[in-house]
Parts: C-alpha cells; structure tokens; sequence
C-alpha cells in the first residue's frame, strides 16, 4: 500500500501538467496548496470467485406480479455479497 501512495505522489510531482498549472497560479500571485484524498480499499479473492469482469445475471420478475423483465447487468461476487447483506435475493435460474 505503501508503495502505491508512492507511485501516486511521484506521478503528480513529476507532471509537467500539474507543474505548468501550479506555475500560472502562483505567477497570478496566489500561494497553491494542493491536498488530494484517496481512498483505496483492498479485499482478498476468494479462490473460487468469479473473474474481474463478473456475470451477466439476468434480473427479471415472477411472471404473476405483472412486471416487466428489465434486463441483464454484471454482478461480481463483491456486488453479490453486497445484495445478500441487505436481504436482496437474485434469480439464480436466470445465470
């Protein structure tokens, strides 16, 4: 983790973008104070979780509720998680 904060403070400092910008600022007589928050979240894979991309589930209701089909999204077993914390089911015939 720590060297990825590295990498990120190396990019800014070395972009002649960032440095051209800060430039025009300061020669219009401002000071530049620069602070950037990230936030970077890590989480194990589970050996058997699916690939990065996800699967296309397709979400549709019981036909006697008189609603629609809506259509197909992908869900990664994070998202999976997700939905089952807050008590919602997906139609796992429809995978």
């Amino acid at each position: 983790m720590q060297e990825l904060g590295n990498a990120i403070n190396e990019s800014l400092s070395d972009s002649d973008r960032i440095a051209a910008a800060i430039g025009e600022i300061k020669r219009a007589g401002y000071d530049v104070f620069l602070v950037l928050e990230a936030t970077i979240g890590f989480n194990k894979r589970e050996e058997a979780e699916e690939t990065e991309e996800g699967e296309t589930v397709e979400l549709d209701s019981p036909p006697e509720t008189g609603r629609r089909k809506v259509g197909k999204i992908k869900l990664t077993s994070q998202d999976q998680k997700f939905l089952r914390a807050l008590k919602i089911a997906i139609d796992e015939e429809s995978r």
